[in-house]
Order: structure tokens, then C-alpha cells, then sequence
């Protein structure tokens, strides 16, 4: 299979390097230079991975990360030569995948690229083996087959890292996972940043979901409450 990506990158030499190397390992490319055009191309096709830069002339990566989120769940690698950390955790939340800093070694980033297929071939996988399946937690329920998240049978909007943090401790309730852990199964053994994004991602799904039994390990990390206890 050939994947195809849209690259959003205004330097044309940057352009010119990173097709030039996905390209010779087999990925088709479409590329454009600013954000605008880009969400256009998504009116007749759909990539099946994004590489923004941020500093964009007009709409910047990150309005554009947003906006591919609002619709899809297309991994998103974020490339700018902001090497800030909360540039970074700005990226994450906005729901990329990855961020890459400028500059950057272009085999670096086809090693990303190809690590970050293969991630989401292989959670695709484990979606089909449990499309049946709905797990529950008290009051909540994490339906597989359509990735919805509901509190008392009301369903909670909730974005993609958000619904995989709670995929994974749902999964294996009552076990306490570490902060590393869990950046690890969401955003792969090439995270780049702090926890900071964990903990982030627990606030934001508490201010969402009142009474959620998401428990924090003190000094370690979080644990999901079983049927049992979410119930006392």
C-alpha cells in the first residue's frame, strides 16, 4: 500500500528535502504552502497522514491541526523551529501526533513517519478484534466499534488523545500505570516532551466528566477505579 501525505511547508528547500526522502521510501506526496490550500485539497481527497509546519503565511499549523481534527483522525506530525516546550504541549493538545524541531534530519523524520504508521496500523488491529466489545467503568462507558465515551448514557465529546487515555486504563482497570506508560501507549516510544501532557490530558477529561474514576498515584501516575469501587 502506498500512503499518501499532504506536507504544509512554505520553504521550498524544506519542500524539496523531505519529498525528495518520503518519496524514495514509497509515500506519495502532495504538497502545498500554505494552510489554506491544504484544507481545500481535503474537499476531493483525504491524506492518510499530515506534516505541517507552523509558521504558515495566513492560517497558522496550529489553527489548521484543529481544524483536521474537528474531522478526522489522521496522524498529524507537527515540523516548526518553535523548540519551546509549550509550543510542543500546544501541538499535542491541538491533537498532533508528533512534533519534529527544526532543523531536523530528514531521515529522522521518515523514521517517524514509518513509526507512526505502523502504530496506527497496529491500534487499528486492536480496534477489529474488539469491534463487538464495549468496556465499562461505573458510570462509564467506552464504546470501541465507534470510539464514543459516554457518563451516565450521556455521551461526552471528547478528542482523540482523550479517548485513547481512557481506552487504556478502561482496558485494565484498577492497575496504576505510570506517567511514562501512558505517554508511551499514546504517543509512542518517540515522545519527545514531559509528562506534563498526561496530567494535562486527565484535567481537561475531568473538568469534562464530573465524578470520573480516574485516581492519581501520587509521585507515579493514574489508575481507572473498577466497576466496584466507582460505585462506593
Amino acid at each position: 500500500m502506498s500512503y499518501h501525505i499532504f506536507l504544509v511547508e512554505d520553504d521550498p528547500n524544506i519542500r524539496d528535502i523531505v519529498s525528495a526522502y518520503l518519496e524514495k521510501d514509497g509515500y506519495t506526496l502532495s504538497m502545498v504552502d500554505n494552510a489554506e490550500e491544504a484544507w481545500e485539497m481535503t474537499r476531493d481527497q483525504q491524506p492518510d497522514m499530515w506534516i505541517l509546519d507552523i509558521m504558515l503565511p495566513g492560517m497558522d499549523g496550529y489553527e489548521l491541526c484543529k481544524k483536521i481534527r474537528q474531522e478526522s483522525e489522521v496522524p498529524i506530525i507537527i515540523i516548526s523551529a518553535k523548540d519551546e516546550e509549550v509550543d510542543k504541549i500546544l501541538g499535542l493538545e491541538l491533537g498532533s501526533d508528533d512534533y519534529l524541531t527544526k532543523p531536523f534530519s530528514p531521515r529522522e523524520l521518515v523514521a517517524r513517519v514509518k513509526r507512526l504508521f505502523k502504530r496506527v496500523a497496529t491500534y487499528k488491529e486492536q480496534i477489529a478484534d474488539q469491534k463487538d466489545q464495549d468496556f465499562r467503568a461505573g458510570h462509564l462507558t467506552v464504546q470501541v466499534s465507534d470510539r464514543r465515551v459516554f457518563w451516565y448514557d450521556e455521551e461526552i465529546e471528547v478528542t482523540a488523545k482523550e479517548y485513547e487515555l481512557l481506552y487504556s486504563l478502561i482496558q485494565n482497570q484498577n492497575r496504576a500505570f505510570s506517567r511514562e506508560e501512558l505517554l508511551t501507549l499514546i504517543w509512542g516510544e518517540d515522545y519527545f516532551g514531559s509528562d506534563r501532557a498526561v496530567d494535562d490530558l486527565v484535567k481537561r477529561l475531568r473538568k469534562k466528566i464530573d465524578g470520573l474514576p480516574i485516581e492519581t498515584v501520587w509521585g507515579y501516575g493514574y489508575r481507572l477505579r473498577d466497576d466496584d469501587e466507582a460505585d462506593k
